[in-house]
């Protein structure tokens, strides 16, 4: 009798476990559903961005500023973006972004090394900015690996930029765009130089358990979905300067394919990874490498031929911040590539 008991019991905890998983099937259906609705699902890279209103020229693109495509390999189509200086270029700066920033973010600086006689690019990340996306959910910064932007690095410099003989190519890398920079020159052929802008050093969220449960999808605790009543980079605290922190957003607001909230769990674990690759190969950086950070203490990214520069007091996002702490971080990049073009032995 207390046997019957019991399979009646698991019958009808069966019964209800099966329709707690129909009722949440249907659910995902009809959110499916409404994101194809709505054209949140798209996953297409996004070329061309329409301009916001109120916004400085100085966050305006470069006055000949193209966009461009790139699929390396079988890999997901990243977007990039190029502008010449009006004079004979001095050398290349190819510039890697931090998570949640796109091309638009480096408008300015992108103007500002351009004036200095660089031809300056602008690679996104793969589903960062106008690239395409790994989720049907646009603004998840999904992962599985870093190993597509790896690829699109080294695929951006041999089968775009080809710098000619003799022409120094800088790779600048802000935040995740510095780990990125230094793993590409730690694995492939080195560029002419590094600038390493506050490389993100802090340990990835220990998502792995999670991703190996099949989460990885999930967005990671602490990310939010993109609002625009979200805070933007001044309110989040990347910056001191409340124009400067706005100009991200501005963009996202603009245009919606732009936005990017929180990183997935799977996002996260990659990061852990590539951290963690970074480091342990940062011995064979023996190319000339500028390390520009706020001044924290860090136990990562050590190459051995390295100039530091720290800015006591900046915020993280350093191309975002108030001149007082921009202008030397500027000054320090500008100083850094010219001393790349000199012939070895040339002095002044």
């Amino acid at each position: 009798m207390i046997g019957a008991k019991w399979i009646e019991a698991g019958g009808v905890t069966r019964a209800r476990v099966l329709l707690a998983i129909a009722a949440a099937l249907l659910v995902a259906a009809v959110i499916f559903a409404l994101t194809r609705v709505t054209g949140n699902d798209s996953r297409d890279a996004f070329i061309d961005s329409r301009p916001p209103p109120d916004l400085a020229e100085r966050f305006y693109p470069p006055e000949n500023w193209a966009w461009g495509e790139l699929q390396p390999g079988q890999g997901s189509t990243q977007r990039y973006g190029v502008s010449a200086p009006a004079v004979v270029p001095r050398g290349d700066i190819l510039i890697l972004p931090d998570y949640g920033e796109s091309a638009e973010t480096w408008f300015e600086t992108a103007r500002d090394l351009n004036a200095a006689g660089y031809t300056v690019w602008v690679l996104e990340g793969v589903g960062q900015g106008g690239s395409a996306r790994l989720s049907s959910h646009r603004d998840l910064g999904e992962l599985h690996s870093f190993d597509g932007d790896l690829a699109g690095v080294r695929a951006m410099i041999d089968a775009v930029i080809r710098p000619p003989p003799r022409r120094p190519l800088v790779v600048l890398g802000e935040g995740v765009g510095a780990l990125l920079a230094a793993r590409a020159a730690e694995i492939g052929p080195p560029p002419t130089a590094l600038v390493l802008s506050g490389p993100t050093c802090a340990p990835g969220t220990p998502a792995g358990a999670l991703v190996y449960l099949g989460l990885g999808s999930f967005r990671a605790p602490g990310g939010d979905v993109w609002a625009r009543a979200g805070p933007d980079d001044f309110a989040a605290r990347r910056t001191h300067s409340a124009w400067r922190g706005a100009v991200t957003r501005a963009w996202q607001v603009a245009n919606p394919d732009l936005r990017l909230g929180g990183s997935s769990l799977d996002w996260q674990a990659a990061l852990a990874g590539l951290q963690s690759q970074t480091e342990s190969g940062a011995g064979r950086l023996t190319l000339p490498t500028l390390i520009v950070d706020d001044g924290k203490p860090r136990a990562c990214l050590s190459p051995p031929v390295t100039v530091r520069r720290s800015l006591g007091g900046a915020d993280r996002a350093l191309e975002l911040e108030d001149d007082h702490w921009r202008a030397p971080w500027l000054a320090a990049i500008e100083t850094f590539a010219a001393a790349q073009t000199k012939p070895a032995g040339a002095s002044g």
